[in-house]
């Protein structure tokens, strides 16, 4: 399994100094631009995103 993917910049400031967290919990950034902290949260895929091969329909 690889590793996750980490963000490429701060959702608050846009600045792309970004280190994981060391005293949060797993998923937590520190963004050393804007002294924020953020957390990323995987929710699960949208129904609308998954389609069949055999739908039928051109894609």
């Amino acid at each position: 399994m690889s590793e996750r993917a980490a963000p490429f910049h701060c959702p608050y400031c846009g600045d792309e100094d970004l280190r994981p967290s060391e005293q949060a919990a797993h998923g937590t950034w520190e963004c050393h631009a804007c002294n924020r902290a953020f957390q990323l949260k995987y929710l699960g895929l949208l129904s609308r995103g998954v389609r069949r091969a055999d739908s039928g329909g051109d894609i």
